[in-house]
């Protein structure tokens, strides 16, 4: 090797040597901030082919619940080769429906610290509030497991950014519950795209709409949870970690958390990662240069959250998104990524590309059905597992998610602090720009 290679060998070696100390430190300041040191780091346990994966779930309502009633029944079928060894949850009903569920075989936990304390434990299933997302997937990569996440990756930006840098320098395998990624049709989309088959993508849409009478996320409020009883009420609000502010027992908030800011980022959060995700699969993954929103509070003043929610995001590669969404009407975008040459469409398992007036003679048309898996949640669980045991890189991975992450946490306080949020993609870090003055922007309605 000549001189000129070994200093750039060097110099490359110093720069991951840094990333990683760099890493290290964001993650000990983020863990003290918490209120607790950085862990010794523990490497995650290599598995044989027939070595079978041990899991624990943190987190055992709604979504967490049906995770669990999947992995019971891989446990089984014998599909999966694992063992659901430990659930934890703070409302000791769920918990233990959870660990009947397993039929007693797990052991339940009301503090996920002693379930993270368990050497024994390969995975980690996180389905809690969003809010509590990065504190324990972080804690976990530090005891050496891997994790499967639920989306949204992150409550905030600095939180994604963390939980980044730590994956990358534990090792661990991590993969955020983003299961439609499971469609074989957007990396069809993204062969063609990279092929040039549209030529330069200029702008794409994707949206996310609901409408339900009662209103979204207006879950059911069980009566018998008591605080201080059977609920720990200061756990799961997490003020003493700085996660969310102190409050009295307020049933709404703790069932129905998604429609407030402390836990959720509401439609951005809980629906957008499932399309925005895809979207980046097909165009590739980047963080964006500058993200605007807009939207409101127009049918449903139960809650904090917009009940409808638009963003628009550019992309240092050149090219916007516009991303749509409501809980007050269902009526959504199709799919379309728009290039100079030709436009591509995609509706369920169908991708079409049709060419533009000026190129109809160069721009061949396609028409393809791409099958989709079947069970979404299935394909997505099977994918992580399998990459648990070769450590690979899921569908779901960390990199793709931080950088979606990155879009929605800037489109949630673009909208909530009323301006242009910038971002450069090389630092990781967000542009510091004049805040507007206080106060909402109020637009006077003329009702029918």
């Amino acid at each position: 090797m000549d001189a000129k290679h070994e200093q750039q060998e060097q110099r490359q070696v110093s720069r991951r040597q840094f990333l990683q100390a760099v890493g290290a430190a964001a993650a000990g300041a983020t863990l003290a901030r918490w209120g607790r040191s950085v862990p010794a780091m523990a490497a995650p346990r290599v598995l044989g082919a027939n070595d079978r994966i041990r899991i624990g779930v943190i987190g055992v309502g709604n979504m967490g619940s049906n995770h669990l009633r999947h992995l019971v029944r891989y446990e089984k079928e014998g599909t999966e080769n694992l063992e659901v060894v430990a659930v934890c949850d703070v409302f000791q009903k769920r918990l233990d429906e959870a660990v009947k569920t397993t039929q007693g075989k797990a052991k339940g936990y009301r503090d996920y610290r002693r379930l993270l304390e368990r050497k024994d434990i390969d995975v980690v299933w996180i389905a809690t509030p969003d809010h509590w997302h990065a504190k324990i997937a972080i804690e976990a990569l530090e005891a050496g497991k891997d994790i499967y996440l639920e989306k949204p990756m992150t409550h905030t930006f600095e939180e994604a950014k963390n939980l980044h840098r730590t994956a990358k320098r534990t090792g661990g395998v991590v993969q955020v519950g983003t299961q439609l990624l499971a469609e074989d049709v957007w990396y069809k989309a993204q062969a063609l795209i990279r092929e040039g088959r549209i030529g330069k993508v200029v702008w794409s849409q994707g949206s996310y709409c609901r409408n339900s009478r009662e209103g979204e996320w207006n879950y059911s409020i069980d009566p018998e949870a008591r605080p201080g009883e059977n609920l720990d009420w200061d756990m799961w609000l997490g003020w003493r970690w700085g996660l969310a502010p102190k409050i009295p027992w307020n049933p709404e908030h703790y069932f129905r958390w998604r429609k407030y800011w402390p836990y959720s980022g509401g439609i951005a959060t809980d629906l957008f990662p499932h399309v925005l995700c895809r979207l980046l699969v097909a165009l590739g993954p980047e963080f964006p240069l500058r993200v605007n929103a807009n939207g409101g509070i127009y049918v449903h003043p139960d809650r904090e959250v917009p009940d409808t929610f638009h963003f628009l995001a550019d992309f240092p590669s050149g090219h916007t998104i516009l991303m749509v969404g409501s809980t007050a009407n269902e009526q959504g975008l199709p799919w379309v990524i728009r290039g100079h040459k030709g436009t591509m469409y995609i509706a369920g398992d169908s991708l079409t590309i049709r060419p533009e007036r000026p190129y109809v003679e160069e721009v061949e048309e396609v028409q393809e059905q791409v099958p989709p898996p079947g069970n979404h949640l299935k394909a997505h669980h099977h994918d992580f597992l399998e990459n648990v045991r070769r450590r690979g890189q899921p569908r779901g991975n960390v990199d793709l998610s931080y950088r979606w992450m990155t879009v929605i946490a800037l489109s949630v306080r673009a909208y909530r602090e009323q301006r242009t949020m910038l971002f450069d993609p090389e630092k990781e870090e967000i542009i510091a720009v004049p805040s507007p003055p206080k106060g909402r922007l109020r637009l006077r309605l003329r009702r029918g």
